[in-house]
């Protein structure tokens, strides 16, 4: 537990107060005493609770303590020469609600080996606590040290990250020395690291044994619910660990006397005593080859641990490979060869049928698009009546029979019918729509138009040059 801060130090350390403090009138009331019931006045009696209560947390918070007594509260809170008076109250009215505890009462159920620590902690303070009981009273001793329950949590929560995110992570055990140089920074004094330990013990998070008459702790790792009990391999790695640590100081300290000797050799030849500097190289051998020796020994700790650490690793390997089996055995469970392929072939013969009816769906609609094409030609003939009606039937027959065998051009020129000498009388628009209706197997009729077109547009109507058809027409 923390010590009491001075009177004359006080108010310059403690100087964040909330703003009533600065109110005469206000602290008057919060510094006088509570009522005996608290029925008589529900009101004044919350009003005091609500301020003394986040204010002792926020103290405690301040100061990096865990757990507090009625004595320090007093110093703290001291004020123009007076102090609170309702204060033991108010830590009644904390301890029934759960948010302070007795160190005796929150040590309570830890198993004896924390009770053989002898920290001054779980001793005398219970037999006080015992007897303060048996006598009857009500009254909150000036000495007696109440545990915050929201600070232990947070410092034990921060205790168990600091460790997980250490360098020494993947140790099993550490020696209580270790984790309190670790959590210095947490835990300044050794009660705040041993109620922060109750805490996580408390949640599982945390085991303490004696080995040897020494306290080591285990740590639960990531993952785990709880932290299993210390086994003997723990205790075998463990035991390497403090050897390999040993043995490597020890190495160390060889080597540095082995550099004084050397030195001092030196330094005696330099003065001429060529002896005693034979004598500090013959010890330097000798100090050489026990650091040979040990350092032997710490290599093959070195190696002992390596293959445990190996091992455990093919211990998790071997782990994921049996969960592995066992997962995927329980996920082809159903799965066997004759129902897939009874699978495949029904969604085979389910494509097939698919097939089926696309093939017929297409069917139905070309049946109905030729009967489109009917119903659109019959609307084009009726609503185009200057269409073939207003012209002759195009000839099957030749214009002109064809040319007998051995038959002259002279003659067959006289057998044509005479030039017409009068204009013909059709524009171009009509004769451009009479062309577009005729077809290429047409062959004569197309050439007479398309002459009759360059006839109009090239030459007089009283010249046209008709002897040139008889070439077109053969």
């Amino acid at each position: 537990m923390s010590s009491p801060l001075p009177k004359q130090q006080q108010h310059e350390t403690y100087d964040e107060f909330p703003p009533e403090w600065a109110d005469d009138e206000r602290m008057c009331f919060l510094f006088s005493a509570f009522k005996h019931n608290r029925e008589v006045n529900c009101t004044d009696w919350d009003s005091k609770m609500d301020f003394w209560g986040p204010l002792i947390v926020r103290t405690c918070r301040q100061r990096g303590a865990v757990c507090v007594t009625l004595q320090e509260l007093n110093q703290i809170f001291h004020r123009k020469g007076s102090f609170p008076l309702g204060l033991g109250t108010v830590i009644q009215g904390m301890v029934r609600h759960g948010r302070l505890q007795k160190e005796s009462e929150f040590a309570a159920n830890v198993d004896s080996g924390w009770l053989s620590w002898g920290v001054g902690l779980l001793l005398v303070r219970p037999l006080k606590w015992t007897l303060s009981t048996l006598l009857g009273t009500s009254r909150v001793p000036l000495e007696e040290s109440y545990v915050v329950i929201e600070l232990v949590k947070e410092k034990a929560t921060e205790l168990l990250r600091v460790y997980r995110s250490s360098p020494i992570a993947d140790r099993a055990l550490l020696s209580f020395q270790e984790l309190r140089t670790m959590a210095a920074h947490i835990c300044p004094d050794e009660t705040t690291l041993c109620l922060a330990l109750l805490q996580l013990q408390r949640e599982k998070h945390v085991t303490v044994s004696l080995h040897e008459g020494e306290k080591i702790v285990k740590f639960s790792q990531p993952g785990q619910g709880r932290v299993p009990p210390v086994s003997d391999v723990d205790l075998g790695i463990y035991q390497l660990q403090q050897s390999e640590r040993l043995l490597g100081e020890r190495v160390e300290a060889l080597g540095e006397e082995a550099d004084r000797c050397r030195e001092e050799a030196r330094t005696l030849l330099r003065e001429g005593k060529k002896t005693q500097a034979l004598r500090c190289l013959r010890g330097r051998k000798r100090v050489e080859k026990r650091a040979d020796r040990l350092h032997a020994q710490l290599e093959t700790v070195k190696g002992i641990l390596d293959r445990i650490a190996h091992s455990h690793t093919d211990r998790l390997v071997m782990q994921a490979y049996q969960a592995g089996v066992a997962a995927l055995r329980l996920s082809l469970k159903d799965v066997t060869v004759e129902r897939a392929e009874s699978l495949v072939d029904q969604i085979q013969e389910l494509c097939d049928n698919q097939d089926e009816v696309n093939q017929t769906l297409s069917g139905a609609a070309l049946d109905a698009s030729d009967d489109l094409e009917e119903e659109l030609k019959t609307l084009l003939e009726e609503s185009d009546p200057d269409g073939p009606h207003t012209l002759p039937e195009v000839p099957t027959k030749p214009l002109t029979p064809g040319m007998a065998p051995g038959r002259s051009s002279e003659s067959f020129l006289a057998s044509l019918p005479d030039v017409p000498t009068s204009e013909v009388n059709i524009t171009d628009e009509e004769l451009d729509r009479e062309l577009s209706r005729l077809t290429l197997a047409d062959t004569g009729l197309f050439i007479l138009l398309w002459a009759l077109s360059l006839t109009k547009q090239y030459c007089p109507p009283n010249r046209l040059p008709w002897t040139i058809a008889p070439h077109w027409l053969l």
